[in-house]
């Protein structure tokens, strides 16, 4: 009997530590299999996933016994929460747990797309010297508007008013008097949109937020402003945003998250070799760091349901 299937990566030092004394079948590769995958689930007790593993519907169905689901992430657009909840099955997202690694990301994705510079090696390498073609902006003085002022958006903000950046956000759902706006000026969309030089998306993909960011959205933008996505792929149109950078509508854009994941070279075809766009597979979330303190997390919460803690 297997208690526990683990069907993407995970930090293997957690699973020993945490989950050592149940019987674990840790594949990480299952995810691409998805019939072996519902083969292993007839008697497992708990399932832990990234993003791609889909709980609903037939996964749930081969899972009778399933009592618990780790999510090694935040995200839950790949789980059907509410079926889960009809079968009393617990979920368990590592909220908090790669908040800082996704920050990291935005900052560091904005300072590639206003410096520009980052895909000069082959160039210089081949004994070109682009320095005009490659005078990019600072972040200081920038202003940042979030789409969603969650926890990753606020630590994101934080970083970036200690770089010396203005901050906006747009976040209906966050009340007027929280405390967290304390320093971010809070703007409507349209508004944030047309006035920020680096514009990161921070929401969970629903029907209402699919494709936000549409050609109209794009059109709203700042001229030369950039477009950083390390949210869920389909808040973006991603063939007006391809658009606006052939045009150079937008001045960049940096893509972790897409429509369909991963790509494929059908579908990456798509996606042009542009200089202003960077291209990332939904990686924001994951380093070294990041990875144990999430499998810690998720581990944890596995073996305390299966404990009846």
């Amino acid at each position: 009997m297997t208690d526990i299937v683990i069907s993407e990566f995970m930090d293997e030092a957690a699973i020993r530590e945490h989950l050592g004394e149940f019987d674990v079948l840790y594949d990480p590769k299952l995810v691409e299999h998805p019939q072996r995958l519902h083969a292993m689930l007839s008697d497992c007790r708990a399932l832990v996933v990234r993003n791609r593993t889909q709980v609903r519907g037939a996964l749930l169905e081969a899972a009778p016994g399933l009592r618990v689901v780790g999510r090694l992430g935040v995200g839950l657009d790949n789980i059907d929460v509410a079926a889960c909840a009809a079968r009393d099955i617990r979920v368990c997202p590592a909220t908090g747990a790669n908040d800082l690694a996704v920050a990291e990301y935005v900052i560091c994705a904005a300072m590639l797309l206003l410096r520009r510079a980052w895909f000069a090696t082959a160039a210089v390498a081949a004994g070109q010297w682009p320095r005009m073609e490659l005078i990019g902006r600072e972040l200081a003085g920038k202003r940042l508007g979030l789409v969603g002022f969650g926890a990753i958006a606020r630590l994101t903000a934080r970083k970036a008013l200690a770089l010396g950046m203005t901050v906006s956000a747009y976040d209906p759902f966050v009340e007027p008097r929280d405390e967290a706006w304390h320093g971010i000026e809070r703007q409507e969309l349209a508004p944030l949109l047309a006035a920020s030089e680096i514009v990161s998306l921070h929401i969970p993909l629903t029907p209402k937020t699919r494709h936000l960011i549409d050609g109209a959205a794009i059109t709203q933008m700042r001229p030369g402003s950039v477009l950083i996505n390390a949210a869920r792929g389909g808040v973006v149109d991603e063939a007006a945003l391809i658009e606006a950078l052939r045009t150079r509508r937008l001045g960049g854009a940096a893509l972790d998250v897409f429509e369909s994941e991963p790509l494929t070279a059908a579908t990456g075809a798509a996606w042009p070799d542009l200089p202003n766009l960077l291209l990332t597979p939904h990686i924001a979330g994951v380093t070294e760091e990041s990875n144990v303190r999430v499998s810690e997390v998720v581990a944890r919460a596995v073996r305390e349901t299966l404990g009846g803690r």
